[in-house]
């Protein structure tokens, strides 16, 4: 009989160390011909719950129907735009030909970072030649909610979209130390790419970490049965990098492509559960479902982005008909 034994664990998400940042960071962006607009978002982890929606796939087997679907609550603040940063594409990659900042900053943001003493006039960006993208300096508002208990902004970076890039630049001026809200970056049933720092597990052995089976008693000697068989053959003389091992597990940035937003809301009394979400609290501010999971624990930094690879899939359009508000307290 022939033995089969496949490999245990994907590759593809090598190394599997800690991620540098909290902050996920986005290294492409969608194309976008329309008005000017940012092309992402971001938002804070509160929990999950479900909504019961009519489904409006068309090659579903439950067309029209009424469904069952499980949604990611994210608390959405307004994001504040600090600065306006201008690239231009070289031969190696884009590179920054100026930036202006807002003079009107949050307090708190000078925990982040050394505020600028001068802004800068936005003027001299219209002046620069072959720009190529034009992206914000935003930062988030954790102060303003109560299931994150920090001050401290989170700062990143979005681009804008836009066909002409003159309209662009003004768009983005026209923001520089104003307040954007999720509303006007994205739509109900429109599909996003989500970014996030996954649940850390810190240090975890061969077989939770890559999923290899245990050995039996007659394979195992000294009683060791949580490892790999063998770490490789005797010739090369190393162990390969291939090799399962033992090693961090989670806490590593992942995207996961093409989740739809269900619906936006300014409310957070509508989705907020009974009791508050377990580890959060109540949501106060704008807030989006997302349908699915979401990477990363409650409260941590979600960022949000138009969809870099859509489908083909047809919808009609988005029919939520009840958000459950039950007690997630398992009582």
């Amino acid at each position: 009989m022939k033995e089969h034994r496949p490999r245990r664990g994907s590759l593809g998400f090598s190394p599997r160390k800690r991620a540098s940042s909290i902050v996920p960071r986005i290294r492409a962006w969608p194309v976008y011909e329309g008005e000017p607009k940012l092309l992402g978002f971001a938002g804070y982890k509160a929990g999950m719950t479900h909504v019961v929606m009519v489904d409006d796939r068309k090659n579903s087997p439950t067309y029209g129907e009424e469904v069952v679907t499980p949604v990611t609550v994210i608390e959405t603040p307004p994001l504040k735009v600090a600065g306006v940063r201008v690239y231009t594409r070289t031969a190696y990659g884009l590179q920054i030909a100026g930036e202006v900042w807002s003079t009107d900053l949050d307090a708190f943001l000078s925990r982040r970072m050394q505020l600028p003493k001068k802004g800068g006039d936005p003027e001299k960006l219209k002046e620069i030649e072959d720009i190529a993208e034009v992206r914000v300096i935003t930062y988030t508002q954790p102060y303003r909610m109560g299931g994150v208990p920090k001050k401290v902004p989170d700062v990143m970076e979005y681009k804008v979209g836009g066909s002409d890039i003159s309209a662009v630049l003004d768009y983005a001026i026209g923001k520089l130390g104003k307040e954007v809200k999720i509303s006007e970056v994205f739509g109900e049933g429109q599909l996003i790419d989500v970014l996030a720092i996954t649940k850390g597990k810190g240090f975890q052995g061969p077989v939770k970490r890559w999923g290899v089976i245990t050995l039996n008693a007659k394979h195992a000697r000294s009683s060791k049965h949580r490892r790999v068989g063998t770490l490789g053959p005797w010739n090369p003389h190393h162990v390969r990098w291939t090799v399962p091992q033992a090693g961090q597990m989670g806490f590593h940035q992942r995207t996961e492509y093409n989740k739809r937003i269900l619906k936006i809301g300014e409310n957070g009394e509508e989705v907020t559960p009974a009791g508050g979400f377990v580890h959060y609290g109540v949501i106060r501010n704008e807030y989006v479902l997302v349908s699915g999971s979401v990477p990363g624990s409650i409260k941590r930094l979600v960022r949000m982005r138009d969809a870099i690879r859509p489908p083909d899939a047809a919808f009609e359009g988005v029919n939520v008909l009840y958000v459950s508000t039950s007690s997630k307290q398992g009582r």
